[in-house]
Formats: structure tokens, C-alpha cells, sequence
């Protein structure tokens, strides 16, 4: 939808909005398709120029990694002269959703606003605040992980938003892509581990020990009476032979 022939239609309905506004968007807009903002997507309302819509792809190497984040821009009837109203849309750990952020880009600020910035400017310090951890009105602390959490929930809240899933149909198409890829894989991953279970247990061989004889209990207690007696008889049989030999040395 971002070309030439979605700029008309915006036009087209746009001829009641202050003209220099108008242009100013129109040029703003055009800057956008031909030098695009780095992990960032935006796109004005077809029935109204003045409401931009945009989405922040979370970097590389930071809790956002991995997250699709929509927001959009209000811009003032005196823009380029007054700041625009700029709200977050997808729960994202770092601004409060649906509330105006005070950030020295938008209209909390309006002495500090430059004429000279573009939308694309206004979009680059969005995500460069993002991406730090200043407070600020309408921004919230969260941990890392939590920010993480919501970066993979963000892509399936977004397609619950009709306006998103319009005004960035490719983006909602690469996301539904990603869900189906996800659950394909856990599928996988579950069918694996039932599989697993289901398979039959391998009984591994007892070693065989060689059977020691067993010996009964009666004849064991007869070989070790028949040993005293032998061992009485012994004694008995040496006593008579001391006796005799001693007689003998005497007479």
C-alpha cells in the first residue's frame, strides 16, 4: 500500500486539512518510501493524513528482539509548527499503551520542537527512547524478561487489531507465517515425546552366576559332629600311647 497510488487516495480525502500540513506529509511521506527508517514502518490514515500508524521492529541484541510494535502519530491541523501526540499500541514493557508520551519529540514538549523535523526524525527518537531506560511520563519499568515475554506475544496481540492488519497486511502475513512455523514445531516436539513414551521398555539380560552347591542343612551339622568325635578319639588314642611308653620307662 506504500506508493504512489495510496498517496492520492490520502490526498483525495485530505483536501479539507490545512494545506501546508498536507504538503508538508505528503513530502514526509515520500521521504519514507524512498530512504526507509531502520526497524521502522509507517503508513498515514487513508481517510486522514493527519493520523500515522506506525510499527517499530524490535533490534537485534535488545530485550525487543523479536517483537512487532504498532503505535501511531497524531499530527496537529498546524503541523509542521506544533509537535504531534504519539502513542504506543502493543504492550511492550517500556511505554504505557494508549497514552500520550511525553517524549521532546512529541506535543508535551512544544518548546522544544523544530519545525525542520520530519516524521522520519520523530520515529528515529522513538526508537532511540525505546531503547533506553529514561523515565518519563507514560513510560513504565519493567524487567528484561518481562519485556522479552512480551516481544513474543506482541505478533498475535497485533493481529487482533483490524486497523493493523490493513494498514500492514505484509507485516500481518509474515507474522501469521511465524505462528504457524511455531506451532508446527511444537507439534513436532510433542508427537516426539509421546512416541518416546509409547515405546517398550528393554529388559536388559541378568548376568548367570554359576549355582553354588547347596548343602542340606541336616548333613552339615552331622559332618561337624563326626569331626568331634574324630578329633575325641585322636585325643584319646595319644593319651593311651603316653600312658604306655611312661609305664614302660618305669618298669
Amino acid at each position: 500500500m506504500r506508493d504512489h497510488a495510496y498517496l492520492r487516495v490520502i490526498m483525495m480525502s485530505s483536501k479539507r486539512i490545512n494545506p501546508t500540513a498536507t504538503a508538508r506529509l505528503k513530502q514526509d511521506y515520500l521521504r519514507i518510501i524512498r530512504d526507509p527508517v531502520p526497524y521502522v514502518q509507517a503508513v498515514p490514515l487513508p481517510s486522514n493524513i493527519l493520523e500515522w500508524h506506525y510499527v517499530v521492529t524490535g533490534p537485534e541484541n535488545t530485550p525487543y528482539e523479536g517483537g512487532i510494535y504498532h503505535g501511531k502519530l497524531v499530527f496537529p491541523r498546524e503541523f509542521p509548527f506544533k509537535p504531534p501526540s504519539i502513542y504506543m499500541i502493543t504492550p511492550n514493557g517500556r511505554f504505557k499503551c494508549n497514552t500520550r508520551l511525553c517524549l521532546s519529540i512529541s506535543d508535551f514538549h512544544p518548546d522544544t520542537w523544530n519545525p525542520a523535523w520530519s516524521v522520519s526524525t520523530i520515529l528515529t527518537g522513538l526508537l532511540s527512547f525505546m531503547l533506553e531506560k529514561s523515565p518519563t511520563l507514560g513510560s513504565i519499568e519493567t524487567s528484561t524478561y518481562t519485556k522479552r515475554q512480551l516481544a513474543a506475544q506482541s505478533g498475535q496481540f497485533n493481529l487482533n487489531n483490524k486497523l493493523f492488519c490493513e494498514l500492514f497486511s505484509e507485516v500481518a502475513e509474515d507474522i501469521r507465517k511465524e505462528l504457524r512455523q511455531r506451532d508446527e514445531e511444537i507439534k513436532q516436539s510433542m508427537d516426539t515425546a509421546i512416541t518416546r513414551s509409547s515405546c517398550p521398555s528393554i529388559e536388559l539380560p541378568v548376568p548367570k552366576h554359576k549355582p553354588q552347591p547347596m548343602i542340606p542343612h541336616n548333613q552339615g551339622f552331622l559332618g561337624s559332629a563326626l569331626t568331634n568325635v574324630f578329633v575325641i578319639l585322636g585325643f584319646a588314642a595319644f593319651a593311651f600311647t603316653v600312658k604306655y611308653v611312661l609305664r614302660n620307662v618305669v618298669d
